[in-house]
């Protein structure tokens, strides 16, 4: 199984980093513009193989794609990251660009890869990759549910003052700070429903903070977070590479499902060894289908920002 990751920033290390110690793949490749920069990062990551116990083999390369031929699976991590005061969609105009060029150099290279999109703003990116990578639809992934479940199950555990590992939520929707839809009505502790411990007012916090997730980082780092982000790229290719058949809310191209179509936002799938296997709708009340259509009318704004 070989992994292809290109962008050897933060985020892009710390998605190698984490695949690596799982310990599913043969080789990861990273690649990056940068002279020597993803060398440099997987000499690193190798050194740590002894002591972290993986036999993964970790590459880099400067801006040979033809290292990557062959990919089983890639992750688009290369783009501008965002800072302070900055929104996601700030950062069309030198991502898509980026996205475009990487998305149709990697596809030369593995025609039968599945591409895992970060880059920001990630619905609208992972559509640019639809338009124009010729990949079916079942093979183009955008991560971004992944993590803001995995923020939203953080602050559930926060507020609940429960283990992590009790708790179960989903984020569904756009990601962006407006966009995204914490499923609390959804969420539990142990199976029984979140809204038996949490009051309304501690639930609707939680909600929030969730939405803004990634700004409160931001604000605090100077820079995008990469921990988590490259977390909820491991989860999302060890599922792919194992075939496990798991269940992770991603950005996915819509053609009808949720009354939705032509649209990256983020919907529950099932993931195995052909990428997205299938969509899962979910019985939404109407305040949650009207949350959903509005969070597709910004998705929608940002993706005619793109020129094809």
């Amino acid at each position: 199984m070989k992994i292809t990751i290109v962008g050897a920033g933060a985020v892009g290390a710390s998605c190698a980093e984490y695949i690596a110690i799982k310990d599913f793949a043969s080789e990861v490749v990273i690649l990056d513009i940068k002279e020597g920069f993803a060398e440099g990062k997987a000499m690193d990551l190798m050194q740590t193989a002894s002591l972290n116990g993986f036999d993964t083999k970790i590459v880099g390369v400067t801006n040979d794609y033809s290292k990557t031929a062959g990919s089983d699976i890639v992750v688009i991590t290369s783009g501008i990251p965002r800072k302070p005061g900055m929104t996601r969609e700030e950062l069309i105009g030198i991502n898509a660009g980026i996205v475009k060029s990487v998305s149709s150099s990697l596809v030369e290279h593995s025609p039968n890869t599945i591409i895992i999109v970060v880059s920001n703003p990630m619905d609208t990116m992972t559509y640019l990759v639809h338009k124009t990578s010729g990949l079916p639809k079942h093979r183009i992934i955008g991560m971004g549910g992944a993590l803001d479940s995995a923020r939203f199950k953080y602050r559930l555990a926060e507020a609940l003052e429960a283990p992590i590992s009790d708790v179960d939520g989903m984020v569904i929707g756009g990601h962006s700070d407006t966009g995204m839809i914490p499923l609390t009505r959804m969420a539990t502790r142990n199976s029984i429903p979140v809204t038996e411990y949490i009051s309304e007012e501690r639930l609707n916090q939680v909600k929030e903070d969730t939405k803004v997730g990634g700004a409160t980082l931001t604000k605090l780092l100077g820079t995008s977070a990469w921990y988590a982000p490259g977390a909820a790229v491991s989860g999302l290719v060890q599922a792919i590479a194992c075939d496990q058949k798991k269940m992770f809310p991603c950005s996915v191209l819509l053609e009808g499902e949720y009354g939705l179509n032509d649209i990256c936002i983020g919907a529950p799938v099932i993931l195995g060894r052909n990428g997205i296997e299938k969509i899962v709708e979910l019985n939404l009340t109407d305040a949650e289908k009207d949350h959903m259509a509005n969070s597709a009318d910004g998705v929608r704004k940002t993706n005619g920002l793109l020129e094809f």
